[in-house]
């Protein structure tokens, strides 16, 4: 399975999920999607020897891969403080790969419902469901 890891900012949430990925399902290719060099960065010191940033890698491994995994943000144009731009978010959204989202309070989308938890246990939700 190729999945692919996105994250912006410092790439915390996007490490965290490749180290759980690489933990619990070393056989997986990682690829790291940072929407900048220090998230990418981060994300690939998780466990992953595959990385690329910004728009255009996002574009390119979203129609290339059978899951993406992130924070809610990533399918959200100008989101992570104009990180995220409206072809990230497109591409990504109109993905055919499976995509896992993790709520993040940060951003400014609420999903109604969804209940309340550690980061952690998102994370492990996301890695049991691939």
């Amino acid at each position: 399975m190729k999945i692919m890891i996105m994250d912006g900012q410092g790439g915390g949430v996007g490490r965290s999920l490749v180290e759980e990925l690489h933990l619990r399902n070393p056989e997986y290719e990682l690829i790291a999607v940072g929407t900048n060099a220090a998230a990418t960065s981060n994300m690939m010191k998780g466990g992953t020897a595959l990385g690329a940033t910004g728009e255009n890698a996002v574009i390119y491994n979203s129609s290339r891969v059978d899951a993406i995994v992130g924070p809610i943000g990533i399918v959200v144009a100008n989101a992570m403080m104009g990180e995220i731009t409206p072809k990230m978010a497109e591409a990504v959204a109109s993905s055919n790969a499976q995509i896992l989202l993790i709520p993040v309070s940060r951003c400014h989308v609420q999903v109604m419902g969804v209940e309340s938890k550690k980061l952690g246990d998102y994370i492990k939700e996301a890695v049991d469901k691939l």
